[in-house]
């Protein structure tokens, strides 16, 4: 009985005037147990916490991987808005036009779609005929490499990227590198140091990382062999 009137008067509490007509009709559940109530609550304040946190204004690398001018880098992240990641700047000739005007190395016959990002077009390397579809994020702070007949697909994003996590979140890049024939379908992330085989197909959403051999199919977030592209022999 005691209980189920303590439940009743806390949850009455926040009404003051209430408060007493209660005091009048449980006098023996008053004060006592909220006073009881707020010593448990006092007992349950977290100790401080051993695990530590980098702080960030520390963290070594910042501008390390421009490999140009503060008046170049500035420069490109104006042209970049206007006439490669614009929605309404619908020419792929124009986009790759800037990009090379910047240092990409681009073939012929390759199609960027709107709302495309390169961090940096010098590091930037794509053979002939392949495309970039809408909203994909080149994120390559160190060389990205794209061999010929490549697709990647909307909203993939390739990233050389990472950090020290452990030690100081001091920047660490490593390369990408794909080969020709891959496609590459949509929302794919690709981490620094991958080595995408010939003609390798990506599902949907997956995590590509490391070494994958040619002609493989790979799904997941830990890009898993799933299958063969092509059988080879076969005409499909």
């Amino acid at each position: 009985m005691r209980n189920e009137a303590s439940r009743w008067v806390d949850h009455v509490d926040v009404w003051p005037a209430k408060r007493e007509s209660v005091n009048r009709v449980m006098p023996h559940v008053s004060s006592f147990t909220c006073g009881e109530q707020l010593t448990a609550s006092e007992d349950q304040t977290p100790k401080r916490s051993r695990v530590p946190v980098i702080n960030l204004l520390d963290a070594p690398g910042k501008g390390m991987s421009w490999g140009r001018s503060r008046l170049v880098v500035y420069s490109w992240a104006v042209f970049e808005l206007l006439f490669v990641y614009n929605p309404w700047q619908v020419s792929s000739a124009v986009r790759v036009l800037i990009l090379r005007l910047f240092g990409a190395q681009i073939g012929s016959d390759v199609i960027f779609r709107p709302r495309t990002r390169v961090k940096f077009p010098w590091n930037l390397e794509i053979g002939d005929r392949s495309w970039i579809g809408e909203g994909v994020w080149i994120h390559n702070q160190d060389r990205v490499s794209i061999g010929h007949d490549v697709s990647i697909s909307q909203e993939t994003m390739l990233t050389t990227g990472s950090h020290a996590h452990r030690r100081d979140m001091a920047l660490i890049t490593r390369p990408i590198r794909i080969e020709p024939g891959v496609w590459l379908t949509s929302r794919c992330i690709v981490l620094g140091g991958s080595h995408i085989g010939r003609s390798v197909l990506a599902r949907p959403m997956t995590v590509v990382s490391g070494i994958i051999a040619e002609n493989s199919v790979v799904a997941g977030p830990d890009s898993s062999v799933v299958g063969v592209r092509f059988v080879l022999g076969s005409a499909e």
